[in-house]
């Protein structure tokens, strides 16, 4: 959440008795102040979020949104993707997969303590996105080593994300907004924006192949017109080059009834 996290000596404390706003943390009932990060870990975080909210899987996703495992424990990942209700108060368990960005100042002794307990809670995945030195993501997931991906390279979340995440949109603007835009695409029925483009090719197309029936034959019967409809950007190519021999509705008739 921060660039810089301290421990208070006060407490024990209760997750309910934090109050949504107040810049703390839990760790096993020890309050965690957390200040506000820099401005290269704020851009990264909301590269971040660009990128995995537009995942077609994904139905929930948020920053700083407060998670409690247990009375004791009240833990907000930079980023969390599902378990985000849309209501107030703290929620219950933990994210699926959780996002924490790593930068200079970073307190190392309480990024391991909050990645065990997300982990513990239920976390699937945690990725630690370090914006200090080498750019890299360390992922962690119950009982396995971690491991590390780097820029170039995909990372994967079956089951959360239906999409592999290029590392870079993870803090990188320009990769955060074309992975975004196929994952936007894809939920609109798109594959990708290639397809977008093939799709208006074939719709112009289609309105000139009807235009020059039209011209051609006159009146086109409507059970002719839905065939055309079906027919592919080949297909239309070749109703373009037979229609040149069409003298009456029947040869479109019969044409199509060969073709479709």
């Amino acid at each position: 959440m921060s660039s810089k996290q301290q421990y208070h000596t006060s407490g024990p404390f209760r997750a309910d008795q934090l109050r949504c706003g107040d810049p703390y943390e839990l760790d096993d009932g020890h309050p965690i102040e957390c200040l506000p990060g820099g401005g290269r870990h704020s851009k990264a975080n909301l590269s971040g979020g660009l990128t995995l909210e537009t995942d077609p899987d994904v139905e929930s996703a948020d920053f700083d949104t407060g998670f409690r495992p247990d009375d004791k424990n009240l833990r907000a990942p930079d980023i969390a993707v599902g378990n985000v209700p849309d209501k107030p108060g703290w929620v219950s368990g933990a994210p699926p997969l959780a996002v924490e960005y790593a930068d200079i100042g970073q307190d190392e002794r309480d990024l391991q303590a909050k990645i065990r307990t997300l982990l513990g809670a239920g976390t699937r995945y945690v990725w630690v996105v370090r914006l200090s030195g080498v750019r890299r993501v360390e992922v962690y997931e119950p009982h396995a080593p971690h491991y590390l991906a780097y820029p170039g390279q995909h990372l994967e979340a079956p089951g959360i994300l239906a999409n592999p995440v290029p590392v870079e949109a993870l803090y990188d603007p320009d990769a955060a907004r074309e992975t975004a835009l196929r994952n936007l695409l894809q939920r609109r029925g798109y594959r990708d924006l290639d397809a977008v483009r093939e799709e208006g090719r074939e719709e112009g197309q289609l309105a000139l192949v009807l235009h020059q029936l039209r011209r051609v034959i006159g009146h086109i019967p409507e059970q002719d017109s839905r065939r055309i409809h079906q027919l592919d950007g080949d297909g239309l190519t070749a109703l373009a080059e037979a229609l040149l021999n069409f003298r009456a509705t029947s040869d479109l008739t019969a044409w199509l009834e060969y073709r479709v």
